[in-house]
Formats: C-alpha cells, sequence, structure tokens
C-alpha cells in the first residue's frame, strides 16, 4: 500500500500546483481585464457562460463524475478500460449534437441571448471541448502530472493573449473566447494523447444502456448542483442588469478561486475511494476520509475569516473601485467555502464511492429548491447580495441533508477535529493582523501584510497546539529538508 499513498501525495502535490495555477491565472488577468471592460462587461461574459453552462450540462450528463468512478474500477485491464471509455465517449458525443441543435434553436428565440449572439456562440464552444477532452479518462487513471503540465501551459497562452488584445471595454468578446480557450482548449491534446492508454480501433458490440443509469444519476446530481450554482448569475441577468451581474462575478470569482484551495484534497481522492471499496480496503478508506474532513475544516475556515476582514481590499485590489458594490456580496458568499468543502468531501468522496449517489441528488435538489426561491425573494431588492444569500442557505442545505444521512459514518471524523486550536489560531490571527489596516496602505500592501500576519500567526498557533495533521506536514518537511542537507 505505500506506492499506492506515494501516489496519493503526488497527486496532491500535482492538484496543489493546478490549484495555485488556477489561482494565479485569475489573480493576474482578472485585475486588468475588470479595470478594462468594467462591471457591465464581465457581467456579460459571466452571463453567457452561466446560461451556456446549462446546455453544456445537458451535453455531458454525468458522465464528469461517472466516467472517472467507471474508469478507475477497470484501470489495470486495458481491454475493458477500452470498452468503457469507447461506450461513455459515444454517449457524449450524441448528446452534444443533441444539445448544439436545442442551443441554436434558443439563441435565435431569446432576445437577450440574440443581443451577444457572437459571444454566445463562442462560449458554446467549450460543449465541443468537453466532449472530445475525456478528462475524466485521465482523471481515473490519475494522470494529475499530465493534466496539471498541460493545463498550466495552455493558462499561460491565454494569459499572453488576455494581455494582447482585451484593450478596451468592446473587446469583452475576445475576453469571452480567451476564457474558454484558458479552461477549455488543453482538451484537444487530450484526445490527441488518448491512445496511450485505450485502443482507437472501435471494438463493437457495445453495451451503452449498462452506463445509462449510473449516468442519469450522476446527471441528475450535475443538474441540481448546476443548477444553484449558476442559478444566481442567470437570475440576476434575466431580473436585474449585466452591472449587477458583474458586481456578483466578482465577488463569486474570488469565491472559486479560494474554493480550488479548499476541494483540491478531494479531487484527487475520489478514484483512490472508489480502488478502495473496489477492493474491500475499508480502514484505507476510512483513514483517508478522516484526513480529508480535517483538512477542509483547517484550511476553510481561515481563509473564510480572513476574506471577511479583508473583502475590501480584496475586491478593490483585483477588480478596482468600480466594483464596491460587490463587497458586501462577498462577505455573505465566503462562508460557503465551508460547506462546499465538507459536502465535496461527504458526497463525492464517501457517498458517490459507497454507491449512495442518491443521497447527493435529494441534498442538491434540496440546495436548488432553497436557492430558487431565495433568489425569487431577495433579488429584486438586493440584487447581488440577495443573490449571495440563496447561495449562502442554498450550500447550508445540502451540508445538513448529506450530514443527516451520514451522521454515523461521519461523526468520528468530525470529533477528531482540533476546533478548539483552530477557533483560537483564528482569533489571535485576528488580532494581530486587524491593525494593519489602520495605516491605508492601500489594497495590496494591505492585503500582502496582513495575509502573512493572519496566516503566519495561525499556522504557528496550530503548531504549538500540536494539531496531528499540521505536525504531520512539518515533520515530512523537515524529513526531507535533513537529507538534501545530509
Amino acid at each position: 500500500m505505500e506506492n499506492k499513498n506515494t501516489s496519493v501525495k503526488l497527486n496532491f502535490l500535482m492538484n496543489a500546483i493546478l490549484t495555485i495555477s488556477a489561482f494565479i491565472f485569475p489573480l493576474i488577468t482578472f485585475p486588468y481585464v475588470s479595470r478594462i471592460l468594467l462591471p457591465e462587461g464581465t457581467g456579460k461574459v459571466s452571463f453567457a457562460t452561466s446560461v451556456v453552462t446549462y446546455f453544456a450540462l445537458f451535453a455531458q450528463l454525468g458522465i464528469p463524475t461517472y466516467g472517472i468512478r467507471a474508469c478507475a474500477k477497470v484501470r489495470d485491464n486495458k481491454e475493458k478500460l477500452t470498452r468503457t471509455v469507447q461506450e461513455i465517449f459515444i454517449i457524449n458525443i450524441v448528446m452534444s449534437l443533441i444539445t448544439y441543435i436545442v442551443f441554436f434553436l434558443v439563441l435565435n428565440i431569446v432576445p437577450r441571448m440574440q443581443a451577444d449572439k457572437t459571444l454566445f456562440v463562442i462560449t458554446s464552444s467549450t460543449i465541443l471541448f468537453n466532449a472530445i477532452g475525456m478528462d475524466w479518462l485521465y482523471k481515473g487513471l490519475e494522470k494529475y502530472t499530465y493534466i496539471t503540465i498541460r493545463s498550466i501551459i495552455f493558462k499561460f497562452i491565454a494569459l499572453l493573449a488576455m494581455f494582447m488584445f482585451v484593450h478596451q471595454k468592446s473587446d469583452y468578446i475576445v475576453y469571452g473566447g480567451i476564457s474558454i480557450f484558458a479552461g477549455s482548449a488543453s482538451n484537444i491534446c487530450n484526445l490527441l494523447n488518448v491512445k496511450k492508454y485505450i485502443q482507437i480501433k472501435p471494438i463493437g458490440k457495445y453495451n451503452i444502456k449498462q452506463h445509462m443509469r449510473p449516468i442519469l444519476i450522476f446527471f441528475a446530481m450535475s443538474c441540481a448542483t448546476t443548477i444553484y450554482t449558476n442559478l444566481d448569475t442567470v437570475m440576476l441577468g434575466f431580473m436585474k442588469t449585466d452591472m449587477d451581474v458583474g458586481y456578483y462575478n466578482a465577488a463569486v470569482k474570488i469565491k472559486n478561486i479560494l474554493l480550488g484551495i479548499v476541494t483540491s484534497l478531494g479531487t484527487v481522492l475520489l478514484p483512490r475511494a472508489s480502488y478502495y471499496i473496489e477492493n474491500d480496503y475499508m480502514e484505507e478508506f476510512r483513514r483517508i476520509t478522516q484526513k480529508a474532513i480535517k483538512f477542509v475544516f483547517l484550511i476553510s475556515i481561515p481563509l473564510t475569516v480572513y476574506f471577511i476582514l479583508y473583502a475590501k481590499e480584496g475586491i478593490l485590489f483585483l477588480s478596482g473601485n468600480a466594483y464596491s458594490k460587490a463587497i458586501l456580496p462577498m462577505q455573505v458568499i465566503m462562508p460557503t467555502l465551508i460547506f462546499i468543502g465538507l459536502t465535496n468531501i461527504m458526497g463525492i468522496q464517501i457517498l458517490v464511492p459507497l454507491g449512495r449517489e442518491k443521497i447527493v441528488l435529494y441534498s442538491e435538489i434540496a440546495g436548488a429548491i432553497v436557492d430558487l426561491f431565495i433568489n425569487i425573494l431577495l433579488i429584486p431588492r438586493m440584487a447581488a447580495t440577495g443573490a449571495a444569500i440563496g447561495t449562502l442557505i442554498a450550500e447550508l442545505a445540502v451540508w445538513i441533508v448529506q450530514f443527516v444521512a451520514l451522521r454515523y459514518d461521519i461523526i468520528e471524523a468530525y470529533k477528531k477535529v482540533k476546533y478548539f486550536a483552530i477557533i483560537l489560531g483564528i482569533i489571535i490571527a485576528s488580532m494581530l493582523s486587524i491593525w494593519i489596516k489602520l495605516f491605508r496602505l492601500g489594497s495590496f500592501i494591505t492585503l500582502v501584510l496582513t495575509a502573512i500576519v493572519f496566516f503566519g500567526t495561525y499556522g504557528v498557533t496550530l503548531i504549538i497546539a500540536k494539531e496531528p495533521l499540521v505536525n504531520e506536514i512539518v515533520e515530512q518537511i523537515l524529513k526531507k529538508i535533513l537529507k538534501k542537507n545530509r
């Protein structure tokens, strides 16, 4: 089992690098783009992306999650893997063609979409890229080194393109195209590389039917999730203005960057969890589950508190003075980092590998219903802040349903979290960093100094309090340093 643990560490490292690149890319581009396009321009792109996400959802069905599990189960048998991949790929391509037909019909009927027809057409290319990319295969095989390198290269190309081609407010369409390129164009590499892992030649005698039921269950889960994660932006776009979408997008952009950090461990553990359950390594399964829950609490709570305290500096630095109305929505939406981090582990890492996908589906349906009603009530009066409240309560609802369903299995993991050490660390860190705001050093300098003091103090407090996971990480780092110095 040692090589498996080493593999998890490598995968986590690669996914951490991928997460950092996903953090750095918008950190560099968004301050530049938001100041040129202003809330209206970024709002247009965000609205188009959110609408197209619904079409992409139907094209993908539940394949992104189901494909990982299905490939992980047969990854040691090339013939079975080839058959599985080809069968899933056929389903994906057929659904993508049907989706494109419906998309272009809707595009020519709905006036709100016709106003930015070119932007919607460009954004819809994600449907094609998702289909040919087969990202689920590479994740199922745990090829995180490849995924990371590929992604960073295309993000760097997109970064250069952003500064070369986005110069005025009317360039929002170009910005939309480059954003799609950054996130999806690397899927072409996946298509070209796939022959390394499976046979390209069609096997024939496909059993498509065996995949449909689990794919549809995962689709229902994805559907519920996508509805409430994109519902706010879509409803804002239809009920309010592109400006309001722009404000909300600025808040969500920061939240999503941070969310990548919080959920990074759960992403790489899904194929490993499925493998452990398939081979009846239940003790290993419980061990990584407890570690993942602890990791989420240790990371998500300080990030939430820090970006509530310094929301103004974060928004002004990343987006500029034109986005001051995004500060309150950002503060409201920040606690979702905790809930999403936990449900990502409980849902994707525990319930899905155990074959209890229906619980995840029910939780997400609950979230979607809650979000819809709160948005209807609050968006007309509170705009972006109302949408943020809807998202927060929806994520809380998802967590409640999953926790109740898993309470006997998960309670031990929750009990092992050192809550006192976390809270003490945050209180001390907040007290030592908050006074820096009094010097009015500017958004960027304030963020840098407060982040160093806040997270430095928090980390030191956890080490002194002997938090087990933090101590384990520190010990591993010290061992590696001592080995190098010998």
